[in-house]
């Protein structure tokens, strides 16, 4: 992802979203050098995902696949490169934070090695007040 793409990872993301990301949100995440992936498919963005890397840890902070193309696979596909990112960068766990209410996400997560570890209470904001974040983790097995 470059501060060129942007525009159309914006465009998702409002259409995804009840609540989405802001245009500094990704700005900053670029400027602090997190590892900022779009998938383009057939020529056309399908999703993006956001990595935070630091300390032999790494903070999975967005991962998202247009409306339209949700539910053929993408979403594993790009999770699977975050992960192999992860590998090489010899990062020992991924963490993550999913609404409670998004079982697709819970899904993917789980069929992908991430457990439960904890839930942060009132975490998002909903349409009626707030919602818990699921807490997930993914243990890649390096030692530090």
């Amino acid at each position: 992802m470059t501060e060129s793409d942007i525009d159309a990872v914006m465009a998702i993301e409002e259409v995804i979203y009840t609540h989405p990301w802001t245009r500094g949100n990704f700005v900053d995440s670029l400027a602090a050098q997190s590892h900022c992936y779009v998938l383009e498919w057939h020529g056309v963005m399908a999703g993006y995902a956001v990595l935070m890397t630091g300390a032999g840890e790494a903070h999975l902070l967005n991962l998202s696949i247009a409306g339209a193309w949700q539910r053929r696979g993408l979403g594993r596909e790009l999770l699977g490169h975050v992960i192999g990112l992860a590998r090489d960068l010899k990062v020992q766990k991924i963490f993550l934070e999913v609404r409670a209410s998004n079982a697709a996400a819970r899904a993917l997560y789980g069929n992908s090695r991430f457990c439960e570890i904890g839930v942060r209470r009132a975490y998002y904001p909903a349409h009626a007040g707030r919602e818990d974040a699921i807490v997930l983790e993914c243990v890649l097995g390096y030692a530090p």
